[in-house]
């Protein structure tokens, strides 16, 4: 499907939060997606990613997630400087405001009426992957698909380093995608153990995919990219969201 775009601002509990929507360019309403971004915010890849998957039939919705901190479209850059920026920024947010910045989001999928179907997915990278985990807890989110999520194994999200997603992981109310890389240093092998005996004992319905790829494989600029395991998971996570989330894969238009 070919795209359009548009820029909109949600009010949140503190202050707006720019963000910016990728749909189809016809007709018609459509599953809607939350997909959080890294810590570098909206780059040229995640813009990237979003329009994959809005080519695929969904209204994605990508926010700003230190949008109380930066000016509105503000964009890290992937080098040090950047990066250790956006390393101390996730360390000051509240957890309780990443959630509410999901919650906002639902809220304003749900009145755009004119595009979404009111079936909602949450996709994430990095720190959007534990975001989309947390997003999972949300009553609306029936699908969640997370990649390379940091910070869930050592509980090390948000202002005071203590979140609570591993011990809340039996609040997700729908379906989970797992995607990591073996060689990612931020998540080591007894960190994804962690992780997924805990969906187990928690009983939630969850696939489950180890690559061997390094941190942020998906990002199609730097050395760490892979082309080809970067089209199989596209093809896997809309696989997984248009089961889920169309159920029969047909779309109202």
């Amino acid at each position: 499907m070919i795209i359009t775009s548009e820029i909109v601002s949600i009010p949140t509990t503190l202050g707006a939060m720019r963000t910016e929507i990728f749909r189809p360019a016809v007709v018609g309403t459509f599953p809607a997606i939350i997909f959080f971004s890294e810590i570098f915010q909206i780059t040229g890849p995640i813009r990237r990613a979003a329009s994959v998957y809005a080519g695929h039939g969904f209204v994605v919705a990508v926010p700003e997630i230190f949008h109380e901190f930066e000016q509105p479209g503000s964009v890290l850059a992937y080098d040090q400087a950047g990066a250790d920026r956006g390393n101390y920024l996730k360390k000051q947010k509240e957890v309780s405001s990443y959630d509410a910045d999901t919650h906002a989001l639902t809220e304003y999928l749900t009145s755009r009426e004119d595009i979404c179907t009111g079936s909602f997915g949450a996709v994430g990278v990095c720190i959007g992957g534990h975001l989309a985990f947390r997003a999972g807890m949300h009553p609306k989110i029936k699908a969640t698909a997370c990649f390379y999520a940091t910070d869930i194994h050592s509980s090390t999200l948000g202002l005071g380093g203590n979140d609570d997603s591993l011990s809340k992981a039996g609040d997700i109310h729908g379906e989970l995608l797992m995607i990591w890389g073996r060689q990612d240093p931020h998540v080591p092998d007894e960190g994804r153990a962690l992780v997924y005996q805990r969906l187990v004992d928690c009983k939630r319905t969850f696939t489950w995919h180890e690559f061997n790829a390094q941190h942020a494989f998906m990002r199609d600029e730097g050395h760490r990219y892979d082309p080809a395991l970067a089209l199989r998971c596209y093809q896997e996570v809309t696989l997984f969201l248009n089961r889920i989330l169309t159920r029969s894969g047909l779309i109202n238009t």
